[in-house]
């Protein structure tokens, strides 16, 4: 409502000529005061399509982006950029107080909201739950009880009723057990046949969202104010984020209850981990446990929704993965799932266009000027694009549109086997680069790979779509599709 008005407004008194930007002439038109902010209400709707289209106008894939108030954003898809920022100037371009105290009422001190020491430590502790050892506890006891024991039995249900799912909450709901029994020795038990709405699981979509929102206004002092008031989405934020932190806080006194009760089996998680090292300052922890259930829950079931989605499309590429799962039938799990490198191609190949996380953004500290002569000013913003990048065709060929794993494949010289190959993370940052680079990647793909041939060898997944439409991408911390993924599970011959 705040924003309508303030649109009305500008639209009445606005009586002057567009301010021309001469630095970047494929920006979009920006006025006094207000920017762009006209062209960005426009698109509201489609922020992440619309920036994509306006980074590859540029020469430089780079641009400018004017919001009100004189606040400018740096908005990117030039690897040589996203280097820049996330390893050469690395101490350079943080989390920063904005974004900071954006998302400070759901992550707070969490590992993605901090900087400095606070961040080392946070990390240090963490990368020790990502070693062999747990990757493969993980695949083999956690995610393949979860697929095993609730997944498909759900799946078999479904097929046998022909009754339509939301495998989007399906996935959200996996993804969910999964990072809580890893992370905690939790288990919510939120994927089972009776799909319980918790309150938990709804507040968390709440925040979420409304966390998003806010990097959306024309100026913090907007949700600012309705926060102090206490009225509208804010009222609804704090309401969440309370439901959040009371479950949080329940899952850390169920752990130092088993930390201190000799008797029991004690469990070697993050948690107990966070919790051993001296840490037991409540909020502390529970910043920790909803920073995890963010990252675990999220990015994992929004990337496996788009690649079923595009595994529909692309028949061929569904029969070469079904052939390689049953190739690897006879694997051990955890051997099976590392071996799966056709697989593996085809996740990057659908994280390449559709990635979990569409948009990072990143605060100057101090002016600079980017390898593309871009200048930054010390408290810009400056943002990468990896779902611009997955699009560009200097990066991907002219057939960048195409679903296409092979991409990601060579045969090796004299055989018919074909190795993985990587594309450096600054042209590839789905898994951001550089001393941020995400440390649950391996943990990431194992899940997936386990799921993608848990579901295939039994299952064939068709999507429920009365006019042929294609599904539409909403962006809130992670991308997802709009009103979910309907589809029908069939049994396969």
């Amino acid at each position: 409502m705040v924003d309508n008005l303030l649109l009305t407004l500008i639209l009445l008194f606005i009586v002057f000529k567009p301010k021309p930007d001469s630095d970047q002439n494929s920006s979009p038109k920006s006025y006094p005061l207000i920017g762009s902010y006209i062209t960005i209400y426009t698109n509201r709707h489609r922020l992440t399509q619309w920036t994509t289209d306006v980074v590859h106008n540029s020469p430089t894939l780079t641009f400018l982006l004017r919001r009100p108030f004189g606040q400018t954003r740096v908005i990117t898809a030039n690897p040589a950029v996203v280097q820049h920022i996330l390893k050469t100037k690395f101490s350079n371009y943080q989390k920063g107080d904005m974004f900071r105290t954006t998302l400070f009422d759901l992550l707070g001190d969490g590992i993605f909201n901090i900087d400095g020491d606070e961040w080392k430590f946070q990390r240090q502790l963490c990368s020790h739950e990502f070693n062999t050892k747990s990757l493969r506890h993980f695949v083999e006891h956690v995610v393949d009880t979860e697929l095993n024991e609730r997944l498909v039995p759900i799946l078999s249900t479904a097929a046998a009723n022909n009754t339509v799912l939301d495998l989007q909450d399906i996935l959200q709901r996996f993804a969910f057990d999964n990072i809580c029994k890893i992370a905690f020795g939790h288990d919510p038990a939120y994927l089972t046949p009776s799909l319980p709405q918790a309150k938990f699981a709804v507040a968390f979509e709440d925040a979420v969202r409304i966390i998003s929102q806010r990097f959306r206004t024309v100026t913090p002092l907007i949700w600012r104010i309705k926060r102090v008031l206490n009225i509208g989405s804010e009222q609804r934020l704090k309401e969440a984020v309370l439901e959040i932190r009371e479950f949080a806080m329940n899952i850390m006194n169920e752990k130092k209850q088993e930390l201190t009760d000799k008797s029991s089996i004690q469990s070697v998680d993050l948690l107990s981990r966070f919790l051993s090292s001296g840490h037991s300052d409540e909020k502390f922890v529970t910043d920790i446990v909803i920073s995890f259930i963010l990252a675990g829950r999220d990015t994992t079931s929004a990337a496996l929704t788009w690649f079923f989605w595009l595994l529909s499309k692309n028949l061929a590429v569904e029969s070469k993965i079904i052939e390689e799962i049953d190739e690897k039938s006879d694997s051990p799990v955890y051997d099976e799932v590392k071996e799966m490198v056709y697989t593996h191609a085809s996740l990057c190949e659908s994280m390449r266009l559709y990635p979990p996380v569409p948009v990072d953004s990143k605060f100057a500290c101090d002016d600079d000027v980017l390898p593309d002569g871009t200048i930054v000013k010390k408290g810009m913003m400056v943002s990468y694009h990896p779902y611009a990048m997955g699009r560009v065709e200097k990066l991907w060929g002219g057939d960048w549109m195409e679903f296409r794993p092979e991409r990601w494949l060579e045969k090796d010289e004299g055989t018919e086997n074909v190795r993985f190959i990587a594309r450096d993370s600054y042209t590839y940052p789905v898994f951001q680069a550089g001393p941020r680079i995400c440390l649950g990647k391996d943990m990431a793909f194992l899940q997936m790979k386990r799921v993608v041939a848990g579901v295939l060898r039994q299952f064939k997944v068709v999507p429920v779509v009365d006019d042929g439409s294609e599904p539409v991408l909403v962006t809130a911390l992670t991308s997802k599709m709009k009103d979910g993924f309907p589809v029908k599970i069939k049994v396969r011959e």
